[in-house]
This record gives structure tokens, sequence and C-alpha cells, in this order.
């Protein structure tokens, strides 16, 4: 196997000559035997991948993906910091793993975490916060990504509807800020109806399943990544033998909206993914808080303290002392 990654990283260099047809290249020969033994490497795999270029690392990423193998074990060693797309939709990646790779990958433009149980609000927000040329993201497609996605909606609105504050002063730049500022397409299938009137009343500029059309959209050109027909990662994996990824019995397939929600949470589940969301979200107004009556308490101790009378006017004294000599 060590051979073969070597081949890999030495054919990935060579140029492929054009033709209508032709048979499969070496090095998509090479990928496919590594993709049906992906289970055998991926405890050295942050030592193999170390010489594979960025395009190789992300056809393996869509091997396993569909080998349903996409982890954190495998992921996180493949990320690479020119990637401009992420693909780990249906993956048992988690929030560590996802917030690990969008660390290292700060040039993502488009991400697809849809069906994935794993994910939380926690990990997204790291995600729009890395990320400032995120442009689309896909999400939903089961009960659980959709409460996910639900709960992200405070991460697309301005900030600065939810600020209390004595004076402007007091503002940190960080609180009046946009989230998610390059964000233009959210591809969300079976979107509630709730969801969608926030939407499209606090976050205008963000544009929500839009459609084909040879006009594009409110003036803008829709890109690729914003249709669910076409998976982000399928370029890399166009020329591999489909059967790579059928060697777990395993073919992806589209999910279909009114499949997705056949399976609800429990309630026990539901108050938990809740209370996780409210104290991620509030997290933030309480350090505030606890800084303005930080404030509060030491401007009430200076007037009402005969003390801190006393030290002021001490130091007046020793002020006007000084100027005078």
């Amino acid at each position: 196997m060590y051979v073969i990654g070597l081949m890999i990283g030495l054919l990935s260099c060579r140029r492929r000559r054009p033709g209508k047809s032709k048979p499969p290249s070496l090095l998509s020969l090479c990928l496919g035997v590594v993709g049906k033994n992906l289970q055998d490497i991926i405890a050295h795999l942050s030592d193999i991948s170390i010489a594979f270029p960025p395009h190789i690392k992300m056809t393996i990423a869509a091997i396993a993906r569909r080998r349903k193998m996409l982890c954190d074990e495998v992921i996180i060693p493949l990320a690479d910091t020119s990637w401009e797309i992420l693909d780990i939709s249906g993956s048992e990646v988690t929030d560590s793993g996802l917030i690990e790779v969008t660390k290292t990958c700060k040039f993502l433009r488009a991400v697809d975490i849809s069906r994935c149980n794993k994910i939380t609000a926690s990990s997204v927000s790291v995600l729009v916060e890395h990320c400032k040329s995120l442009q689309t993201l896909r999400c939903g497609g089961c009960p659980r990504s959709d409460y996910t996605a639900r709960c992200c909606l405070t991460l697309l609105k301005p900030k600065l509807d939810d600020m209390v504050g004595d004076s402007w002063e007091e503002l940190d730049t960080a609180e009046i800020s946009h989230n998610a500022e390059s964000l233009h397409w959210l591809v969300w299938p079976n979107i509630d109806k709730d969801s969608l009137e926030i939407l499209a009343t606090e976050c205008p500029r963000i544009s929500v399943n839009p459609k084909r059309s040879p006009f594009g959209f409110r003036g803008k050109d829709i890109p690729i990544e914003a249709f669910p027909d076409t998976a982000l990662d399928v370029l890399f994996v166009q020329e591999i033998n489909p059967s790579t990824w059928a060697a777990s019995g395993f073919t992806l397939k589209p999910v279909s909206p009114i499949l997705s929600n056949s399976k609800e949470l429990s309630l026990a589940e539901k108050f938990r993914l809740a209370f996780v969301e409210r104290d991620t979200r509030l997290a933030p107004k309480r350090a505030k808080n606890a800084r303005q009556h930080q404030r509060r308490s030491d401007r009430e101790w200076m007037t009402m303290s005969a003390e801190a009378k006393a030290i002021v006017l001490a130091s007046q004294v020793s002020k006007s002392l000084h100027g005078r000599n």
C-alpha cells in the first residue's frame, strides 16, 4: 500500500493526454485500489497523505464518503489549505473534525454538511468564523441536520439586533459585525416555513434553494454548488470505477426530502439539543453582561465608598502639588 501511495504521488504530477475515448489512467486505477483498501491505511493516512497533491487528497476523501468511511480520522489528515470545497454529507464527521478542517481550509467557498448527524451549530459557528470566502452552504436532509440548520439561523443574521450596552464605546468590534458575510446561497431542500420567512425578512442577502434559470437569480449567476442534484466532490471521482465504493456494498443515492422526515427525534433529545443550542447562543451575552456588571460595580464603588473618594482626592492633591513644583 505504501508503494501504491508513492506511485500516486508520482503519477499525479504527470499531464494526461487529451482524447475523447481512452482507457482508465494508471493514476485512477491506483486510486481505485487505494479506495477499495481504505480501511487498511486509515491508521497511517497522516503519514501517507503528506506526499499527495490537494486534488488526490480530495479524491480519497470523496471515495471514503461514498464508502461511508468518512470520519474525523480520515478527513483531518487529508484536509489541505488549498481546498475550496468540502463535501462531508452523510458522513460520520463530528464537530471536532469539522472544526479542525475549517481551521486548515480557510478558503472554502462551498460546504455540504447535509445529513450529518454529528454536526451541531457549534462547529458551524467556527466554520463561518474561519472561512470568510464561504458562499454556498448545504444543510438539512435528516431530522438532526434540519435541527442544526434551524439553530444556525442566528449565525447568518447580523448581531447588532441582539446587543445591549451602556454606550457605543463599550461595544467590541466583533459584536457589531455580520456573520457569514460572504454567504449568498443556502441549500436546504426541506426548509420549514418559519425559517424561510426569518431568512427572507432578516437576511435577504441569502438566497434559499435557488432554481435553475438562464437569467440567474436576482441578477447574480448561480454557481453549480448551489444545486443539490450534483455532489460537490463529483468531479474528483468521475474517472474512478464505481465498483471502488461498492466494496462495502454501498451505492451513493440522493436522499429525498420526504424520506428525510420519516424519523423524528425523541422528546428528550430535542430538549437536550435545545439546551445546548441555547447555552452556546447565550454564552457571549453572559460574558458581556459580566463585563458590564463589573464596570457598574467599579463606578458605584467610586461614588459610594469613602475609601475610594479618599483615594481619588489624594490622587488629585498629588497631581496638584507636582504641578506647582
